[in-house]
Protein backbone atom coordinates (compact mmCIF):
# COMPACT_ATOMS: atom_id res chain seq x y z
CA UNK A 1 0.00 0.00 0.00
CA UNK A 2 1.15 3.75 -0.79
CA UNK A 3 2.10 6.44 2.37
CA UNK A 4 -1.12 8.24 3.62
CA UNK A 5 0.22 9.23 6.96
CA UNK A 6 3.08 11.44 8.28
CA UNK A 7 3.49 11.38 11.67
CA UNK A 8 6.07 13.82 13.83
CA UNK A 9 7.53 13.55 17.60
CA UNK A 10 7.62 17.13 18.94
CA UNK A 11 10.86 18.08 20.80
CA UNK A 12 13.99 17.85 18.92
CA UNK A 13 11.90 17.23 15.30
CA UNK A 14 9.15 19.82 15.06
CA UNK A 15 10.51 21.98 17.48
CA UNK A 16 14.06 22.40 18.79
CA UNK A 17 15.43 20.41 21.59
CA UNK A 18 15.66 22.18 24.58
CA UNK A 19 17.69 25.26 24.57
CA UNK A 20 20.94 25.15 26.04
CA UNK A 21 20.87 27.46 28.45
CA UNK A 22 17.43 26.86 30.22
CA UNK A 23 18.95 23.78 32.36
CA UNK A 24 21.70 26.04 33.31
CA UNK A 25 19.27 28.74 34.52
CA UNK A 26 16.76 26.28 36.23
CA UNK A 27 19.60 24.82 38.53
CA UNK A 28 20.59 28.37 39.00
CA UNK A 29 17.34 29.37 40.55
CA UNK A 30 16.90 26.15 42.71
CA UNK A 31 20.43 27.18 43.64
CA UNK A 32 21.75 23.34 42.92
CA UNK A 33 24.53 22.40 40.29
CA UNK A 34 23.61 21.89 36.43
CA UNK A 35 24.51 18.03 36.37
CA UNK A 36 22.56 17.49 39.24
CA UNK A 37 19.40 19.78 38.21
CA UNK A 38 19.48 17.71 34.82
CA UNK A 39 20.07 14.29 36.38
CA UNK A 40 16.96 15.12 38.93
CA UNK A 41 14.83 15.99 35.40
CA UNK A 42 15.38 13.59 33.35
CA UNK A 43 15.40 10.48 35.82
CA UNK A 44 11.87 11.50 36.76
CA UNK A 45 10.50 12.65 33.62
CA UNK A 46 8.66 9.77 32.48
CA UNK A 47 6.27 10.33 35.31
CA UNK A 48 5.57 14.32 34.21
CA UNK A 49 5.21 12.90 30.88
CA UNK A 50 2.44 10.74 31.87
CA UNK A 51 -0.11 13.12 33.19
CA UNK A 52 0.90 11.71 36.72
CA UNK A 53 1.65 14.76 38.22
CA UNK A 54 1.90 18.23 36.84
CA UNK A 55 4.36 21.31 37.04
CA UNK A 56 4.24 21.64 40.45
CA UNK A 57 4.22 18.55 41.74
CA UNK A 58 7.42 17.25 39.57
CA UNK A 59 9.34 20.32 40.30
CA UNK A 60 8.54 20.07 43.91
CA UNK A 61 8.99 16.48 44.16
CA UNK A 62 12.48 16.24 42.32
CA UNK A 63 13.75 19.50 44.48
CA UNK A 64 12.61 18.21 47.44
CA UNK A 65 14.20 14.51 46.76
CA UNK A 66 17.51 16.82 46.97
CA UNK A 67 16.92 18.63 50.28
CA UNK A 68 15.24 21.79 48.54
CA UNK A 69 12.05 22.41 50.07
CA UNK A 70 10.94 25.21 46.92
CA UNK A 71 8.15 27.77 47.77
CA UNK A 72 5.09 27.94 45.10
CA UNK A 73 6.98 31.00 43.38
CA UNK A 74 9.56 29.42 42.56
CA UNK A 75 8.41 26.47 41.40
CA UNK A 76 6.02 28.80 38.48
CA UNK A 77 9.22 30.19 37.61
CA UNK A 78 10.84 26.82 36.92
CA UNK A 79 7.45 25.89 34.95
CA UNK A 80 7.89 29.14 32.62
CA UNK A 81 11.85 28.83 32.19
CA UNK A 82 11.24 24.79 31.50
CA UNK A 83 7.88 25.13 29.21
CA UNK A 84 9.64 28.40 27.38
CA UNK A 85 12.79 26.09 26.43
CA UNK A 86 10.70 23.56 24.32
CA UNK A 87 8.43 26.42 22.44
CA UNK A 88 10.89 27.26 19.39
CA UNK A 89 9.62 25.42 16.61
CA UNK A 90 11.98 24.56 13.60
CA UNK A 91 10.52 27.28 10.94
CA UNK A 92 11.99 24.78 8.37
CA UNK A 93 10.14 21.73 9.71
CA UNK A 94 6.64 24.03 10.09
CA UNK A 95 7.42 24.45 6.24
CA UNK A 96 8.24 20.75 5.49
CA UNK A 97 4.65 19.86 7.64
CA UNK A 98 2.91 22.70 5.69
CA UNK A 99 4.02 21.11 2.44
CA UNK A 100 3.06 17.64 3.18
CA UNK A 101 -0.76 19.03 4.14
CA UNK A 102 -0.79 21.08 0.83
CA UNK A 103 0.10 17.58 -1.03
CA UNK A 104 -3.09 15.61 1.06
CA UNK A 105 -1.08 13.74 3.13
CA UNK A 106 -2.78 12.84 6.60
CA UNK A 107 -0.37 14.56 9.49
CA UNK A 108 0.32 13.20 13.09
CA UNK A 109 2.22 14.67 15.75
CA UNK A 110 3.18 11.68 18.28
CA UNK A 111 5.12 13.02 21.63
CA UNK A 112 5.93 12.35 25.21
CA UNK A 113 4.77 15.83 25.83
CA UNK A 114 3.79 17.26 29.28
CA UNK A 115 0.33 18.72 30.34
CA UNK A 116 1.80 22.37 31.47
CA UNK A 117 3.49 22.78 27.90
CA UNK A 118 -0.21 21.56 26.62
CA UNK A 119 -2.09 24.22 28.70
CA UNK A 120 0.40 26.84 27.66
CA UNK A 121 1.22 26.68 24.26
CA UNK A 122 -1.01 24.31 22.15
CA UNK A 123 -3.40 26.84 21.37
CA UNK A 124 -0.61 29.95 20.04
CA UNK A 125 1.70 27.53 18.18
CA UNK A 126 0.26 27.25 14.68
CA UNK A 127 1.48 23.99 14.38
CA UNK A 128 -0.66 21.97 16.24
CA UNK A 129 -3.21 23.56 14.43
CA UNK A 130 -1.86 21.58 11.31
CA UNK A 131 -2.05 18.19 12.64
CA UNK A 132 -5.04 15.71 11.50
CA UNK A 133 -4.55 13.71 14.76
CA UNK A 134 -2.45 14.44 18.12
CA UNK A 135 -0.90 11.89 20.45
CA UNK A 136 0.19 12.89 23.60
CA UNK A 137 2.00 10.88 26.33
CA UNK A 138 0.43 12.73 29.12
CA UNK A 139 -3.11 12.48 27.71
CA UNK A 140 -3.42 8.90 26.93
CA UNK A 141 -1.43 7.67 30.01
CA UNK A 142 1.75 5.85 28.01
CA UNK A 143 5.08 7.12 26.79
CA UNK A 144 6.90 5.86 23.65
CA UNK A 145 8.17 3.33 23.07
CA UNK A 146 5.07 1.50 24.60
CA UNK A 147 3.55 -0.65 21.73
CA UNK A 148 -0.25 0.81 22.54
CA UNK A 149 0.77 4.83 22.26
CA UNK A 150 1.79 4.23 18.19
CA UNK A 151 -1.36 1.89 17.86
CA UNK A 152 -3.48 4.62 19.20
CA UNK A 153 -1.50 7.03 16.53
CA UNK A 154 -2.22 5.02 13.82
CA UNK A 155 -6.39 4.15 15.13
CA UNK A 156 -6.77 8.59 15.24
CA UNK A 157 -5.05 8.40 11.78
CA UNK A 158 -7.46 5.58 10.69
CA UNK A 159 -4.42 4.45 8.95
CA UNK A 160 -2.50 0.90 8.89
CA UNK A 161 1.24 0.70 9.46
CA UNK A 162 2.94 0.48 6.06
CA UNK A 163 0.90 3.82 5.39
CA UNK A 164 2.55 5.78 8.18
CA UNK A 165 5.90 7.09 8.33
CA UNK A 166 7.48 8.75 11.42
CA UNK A 167 10.07 10.45 12.67
CA UNK A 168 11.73 10.74 15.98
CA UNK A 169 14.84 11.99 17.13
CA UNK A 170 14.96 9.46 19.88
CA UNK A 171 16.22 5.83 18.64
CA UNK A 172 14.32 3.68 21.00
CA UNK A 173 10.69 5.26 19.71
CA UNK A 174 11.64 4.99 16.30
CA UNK A 175 12.68 1.02 17.09
CA UNK A 176 9.21 1.13 18.58
CA UNK A 177 7.57 2.18 15.28
CA UNK A 178 9.79 -0.10 12.87
CA UNK A 179 8.61 -2.97 15.59
CA UNK A 180 5.05 -2.45 14.38
CA UNK A 181 5.85 -2.48 10.54
CA UNK A 182 5.87 1.63 10.56
CA UNK A 183 8.20 3.37 8.49
CA UNK A 184 10.22 4.95 11.10
CA UNK A 185 12.95 7.17 10.87
CA UNK A 186 15.59 8.59 13.12
CA UNK A 187 15.36 12.54 12.88
CA UNK A 188 18.31 14.50 11.29
CA UNK A 189 17.14 17.54 9.90
CA UNK A 190 14.29 18.76 7.36
CA UNK A 191 16.31 17.80 4.56
CA UNK A 192 17.13 14.63 5.29
CA UNK A 193 13.30 13.66 6.38
CA UNK A 194 12.59 14.99 2.77
CA UNK A 195 15.50 12.89 1.24
CA UNK A 196 13.58 9.81 3.63
CA UNK A 197 10.24 11.01 2.38
CA UNK A 198 10.78 10.69 -1.45
CA UNK A 199 12.25 7.27 -1.15
CA UNK A 200 8.72 6.43 -0.34
CA UNK A 201 7.04 8.17 -2.72
CA UNK A 202 6.26 10.70 -0.84
CA UNK A 203 6.80 14.18 -2.00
Amino acid sequence: MGIKAVAFDYGGVIAFFQDADAMREMADMAGIDESLMKKIYWDNRSIYDQGLVDGLGFFKNILSDVGIFADPDLLEKLIVRDMESWSHVNPESEKLIRELKASGFKLGMLSNIVPDFLDRVKETLPVFGLMDANVFSCEVGRVKPDKKIYEILLSRLDCNADELVYFDDVELNVNGALALGIHAFLWKNPEEARKELELLGVS
